[in-house]
């Protein structure tokens, strides 16, 4: 079933507002507390900040209309910027963490008021959390009556996959950096503090290579959703005048698709009724099928 809506903007939008009024509480935590844990989460949420601007400007970058220069778009802009994301989730996010662990292993800063950074994190928690519903709320809306799993896995809207996975592995990071400070504070061991770091460093370095994995398909150039796909093809088979369809071609160019296809006509057509009626039927996909932007269908009788 197709999609029913969803917009990937207000997806950013939400994680944006949460990342940052969350960045600005765990970076005064972790300067209170010396927390390597705090301090990992901190730079994590000021780097998903961050990356919400990137997304905001690959998708309005990818809105450009065609020019001479670029005759299928911009669209592909959003896939790069969603790649530029996943490496700095990577680096800074990734990386950082696990470089702040590994330091702390073998640092004498004590740790301070752990209860002022278990606070702000049960805080975050929260924030987290309804960042990630309105995600889910806006994806659900994409996925129509498909299951969440079967859309996750085919779905070509880089951005809403990016901001799914930041807010995911956000969330699983402030449950254990919550987690590893409170059996610091049981402890007394500052020891757990250190590996929590290292633990949230590794959670987001696999979403990261999650997102670029999937990203780098699409940057390759990927067919359209196989929902979109059965969708021409029964339009096309369904045409009286076709006698059969031989192949077809799709290519996801950001928000829009690509179509070229290869038709065998109905015996006895003449040359301008086989223009007039693929004319009809290159309107008619795209009356049902608004996500295709250019539609190829050429008669032959040779695949």
């Amino acid at each position: 079933m197709a999609s029913t809506g969803g917009s990937p903007e207000k997806a950013i939008l939400y994680a944006f507002m949460a990342n940052t009024g969350i960045a600005i509480a765990k970076l005064a935590a972790a300067l209170h507390t010396s927390s390597g844990s705090m301090m990992a989460e901190a730079i994590h949420s000021m780097a998903d900040a961050g990356n919400q601007v990137l997304l905001y400007i690959g998708l309005k970058s990818a809105e450009k209309p065609a020019d001479a220069d670029h005759p299928m778009g911009y669209g592909k802009l959003s896939y790069f910027w969603s790649f530029i994301v996943a490496l700095m989730l990577f680096s800074i996010g990734g990386i950082f963490s696990i470089y702040e662990g590994w330091h702390k292993l073998s640092s004498e800063i004590p740790l301070n008021d752990l209860s002022v950074a278990m606070l702000v994190l049960a805080g975050a928690i929260v924030l987290e959390s309804l960042s990630l519903a309105g995600a889910l709320r806006e994806a659900n809306l994409m996925r129509g009556e498909r299951s969440f799993g079967y859309w996750l896995k085919h779905t070509r809207n880089a951005e809403i996959v990016v901001v799914l996975g930041e807010d995911a592995a956000a969330l699983i990071g402030l449950l254990l950096a919550l987690g590893f400070l409170t059996m610091t504070l049981i402890t007394g061991n500052p020891v757990y503090d250190a590996l929590g770091s290292i633990c949230i460093g590794v959670v987001l370095i696999i979403v990261a290579i999650f997102i670029a994995v999937r990203v780098q398909s699409l940057l390759v150039g990927k067919s359209a959703e196989p929902d979109l796909q059965a969708s021409i093809i029964k339009a096309i088979d369904s045409d009286p005048n076709i006698h059969r369809l031989l192949n077809t071609i799709t290519l996801q160019f950001g928000p829009k698709v690509m179509l070229a296809a290869k038709i065998e006509m109905t015996p006895g057509i003449s040359i301008e009724e086989a223009v007039a009626h693929i004319n009809l039927l290159e309107a008619s996909i795209k009356a049902q099928n608004p996500t295709v932007g250019w539609c190829f269908i050429e008669p032959d009788s040779l695949d």
